[in-house]
């Protein structure tokens, strides 16, 4: 928010929060993403570069506590325009005549029951206003839906004639966010909508409107998803165990021994956080020989057999000196709430029950027993200032590496990319990359679908170009021999090239397959037709690092992005990671030579990189057999990328470096088996050992 000077608002954002909501009772100060509906708003006004001031209009004393607390200006509305008939504009113009001094230029009415509102939207709404280009500004989401009346008359379309999506214009639906105005005009005419109206596209994801008790329960379960993770600072740590470290399943053996499934990234997470100094505890209500022994191996006190867990913590944070808001507790059902209220950052997982969800500040997105206690650790340690690595000793020398930035001190924080968290701790994504293969026949691409399904694989990758704008002028028309007869290379590229109906089909039998798909877009227009398809990702192709204009698209689409690397050099690379910045960003080690001999691999650029840039570093491989991926795996890559084909010796350039059905199966197998074997680095005697142990070592310490 931009600094106020000598009480000179050129911009004012008013928030109406009256007590008296019919749907949802008191639905302003109801909780998404363990923050009330009000705070959030006030949160996105504060945010937003342009917005000089926030004031929330409240007639109900808890609302206008929560409204302080977030940071707004309060202004007491009276009873004559706090009913359930009083408009919106009634509560602006009120708190405009409550506000002293000169109208200021532009007014922003802002609703809490967008619970989503970005403050990038807001402020590019307000710049239009600014500059002139329009005096009314409203937040709309793209539709291109069919609008009947409830008598069966089409709204926005004639029902005997209904073309395709990619044939008609879009029309936009009002979210209900925000509103942006010219003061003097909102003044005269006494509504909204006035003079030159424009509208502010935000995605849909944002578009939720909370009015019913079901739209606020949809709202909790997207925060996770849609909320930026932040990190969360905090000095102490305290978990639950059931249904935290584990996924709340016990397994019980004819002797009525409990048995438990753990995760060991989130044993790595619990090493991290102690190693850095934050103090962890973990509570249960039963007496558990699981319990302890699990809490033994991570190094964690527990309290166990407990009557009521919030004393317990009471007395543990008082033992340690520990300010209860500086505190994170995760929980998972409601024996954990009275926990929950106690500290600064309650935290649930995303499985949680219902009431927890709702008290939670921070809402996980890995499930207890898969990484949920990993995701908080690195979003804890993400908090922290970065110690200096330890020094290397002097009869080593440190390898010297061009600064892009201070390398972090824990391991780079996951990525989601659809269905998965990509990066250390997670199992490696696995992506077969289909990308022309399919020879632009969508029952090849479907069977290629399938093979990457059948195998494990987490994803599959397409490329989308624009042949007018990616076919050079001297080749679109040289002759070509393919397999639908001789024709120019612009009519190759054409016929093989998928449209929206094609990947519409693809988008729907991933789907019903249960794997990712995204795409490697290579040119502007390719990212705004894959934005259309709502993709998890884009891919980046190594030909396109040097593309500033497509990876400045992709920057905008606030999508994770992975960057391959390949036929670049490392000041290329610094100049795109500068355009797509690190919050989403996943890279991929690659060597742009087709089949790849095994001494242009370099894989140890896994380490370069992830050490550079602070970010998950997978491979993207083109090699032929399965070796040089497996060995990537070894070295820390996260995801791995192969091209995929039905038969190696297809009609197609990338046929021939692709991986048959059979490899792929192979791979996938063997990652998962690297993946187990590669272990945690604490030593120990297995069980398998005891018997060898005894029968052959001669002399025991």
């Amino acid at each position: 928010m931009s600094q106020v000077k000598e009480s000179l608002v050129r911009v004012l954002a008013v928030v109406p929060a009256r007590g008296g909501s019919v749907g949802v009772p008191l639905k302003n100060l109801e909780k998404v993403g363990g923050i009330p509906l009000v705070a959030r708003a006030v949160d996105a006004c504060l945010r937003a570069e342009l917005v000089d001031e926030v004031i929330v209009s409240t007639d109900h004393d808890l609302i206008a506590r929560a409204a302080e607390d977030a940071g707004a200006r309060v202004v007491r509305r009276p009873a004559d325009l706090s009913g359930p008939t009083a408009s919106s504009e009634s509560a602006v113009l009120h708190a405009l005549s409550e506000t002293p001094g000169e109208d200021p230029e532009i007014v922003v009415l802002v609703q809490c029951t967008s619970a989503f509102i970005d403050p990038r939207d807001l402020d590019a709404a307000v710049g239009r206003v600014l500059g002139g280009e329009a005096d009314s500004v409203f937040s709309g989401v793209e539709t291109y839906e069919f609008v009947w009346t409830g008598a069966g008359h089409g709204v926005n379309h004639d029902p005997a004639v209904r073309p395709r999506r990619q044939d008609r214009e879009p029309h936009f639906r009002e979210t209900g966010a925000f509103y942006v105005m010219r003061t003097a005009g909102l003044r005269e005419r006494g509504h909204r909508f006035f003079g030159t109206v424009a509208v502010q596209p935000v995605p849909s994801r944002h578009a939720v409107e909370i009015d019913v008790p079901e739209d606020l329960e949809i709202a909790r379960a997207l925060a996770p998803f849609v909320d930026e993770p932040l990190p969360i600072d905090v000095d102490a740590v305290v978990t639950d165990f059931d249904g935290v470290h584990t996924d709340d399943r016990a397994f019980v053996d004819s002797e009525g021994r409990e048995m438990v499934a753990v995760s060991r990234s989130d044993g790595m997470g619990i090493a991290l956080l102690r190693r850095a100094g934050v103090k962890t505890l973990v509570l249960s209500t039963e007496r558990n020989p699981v319990v302890a022994a699990r809490a033994a191996k991570l190094g964690v006190p527990v309290v166990q057999g407990l009557g009521a867990k919030d004393a317990a913590l009471r007395a543990w944070l008082t033992a340690e000196g520990l300010d209860p808001e500086r505190v994170a507790y995760v929980g998972n059902d409601v024996n954990d709430l009275s926990c929950m209220a106690m500290v600064g950052w309650p935290v649930a997982v995303p499985d949680a029950h219902p009431r927890v969800r709702a008290a939670a500040r921070v809402v996980l997105s890995a499930p207890g027993g898969a990484g949920a206690v990993r995701e908080l650790s690195d979003r804890v340690l993400a908090a922290r200032p970065a110690a200096a690595p330890e020094a290397a000793p002097e009869t080593v020398p440190a390898p010297v590496l061009p600064a892009y930035g201070t390398a972090p001190l824990a391991e780079p924080r996951p990525v989601r990319i659809g269905r998965s968290l990509v990066g250390p701790g997670q199992p490696v994504y696995v992506i077969g990359e289909i990308g022309i293969n399919h020879n632009g026949d969508v029952e090849i691409a479907r069977r290629l679908i399938d093979v990457a399904a059948d195998a494990g694989c987490q994803a599959v990758k397409f490329q989308k170009r624009t042949p007018e704008i990616c076919v050079p002028l001297e080749q679109r028309d040289q002759i070509r021999q393919t397999p639908w007869g001789e024709m120019t290379y612009m009519e190759y590229k054409l016929r093989t090239e998928f449209g929206a109906d094609e990947y519409a089909h693809i988008a729907k039998y991933c789907e019903e397959r249960g794997v990712d798909w995204f795409a490697s877009p290579w040119d502007v227009p390719s990212v705004e037709f894959l934005e259309n398809m709502d993709v998890v990702a884009h891919k980046v192709a190594s030909a396109s690092v040097t593309d500033h204009e497509l990876l400045r698209a992709l920057a905008a689409t606030r999508k994770p992005v992975i960057l391959s690397t390949g036929m670049s050099t490392i000041e290329e690379i610094d100049a795109a990671v500068e355009i797509l910045g690190t919050e989403r960003l996943v890279m991929m080690h690659a060597t742009s030579t087709y089949p790849l001999p095994p001494e242009e691999a370099n894989l140890r650029m896994i380490t370069t990189l992830r050490q550079r840039y602070g970010v998950p570093v997978g491979y993207s491989g083109h090699e032929r057999g399965l070796q040089i991926s497996l060995a990537a795996v070894t070295l820390g890559a996260v995801t791995v990328e192969r091209h995929i084909t039905l038969d190696r010796t297809m009609w197609g350039s990338d046929h021939a470096a692709s991986l048959e059905p059979s490899g792929l199966e192979h791979l996938v197998r063997d990652i998962r088996i690297i993946e187990e074997s590669l272990g945690d680095g604490v030593k120990r005697v297995y069980p398998g050992e005891e018997a060898p142990r005894a029968r052959l070592r001669r002399v025991t310490a």
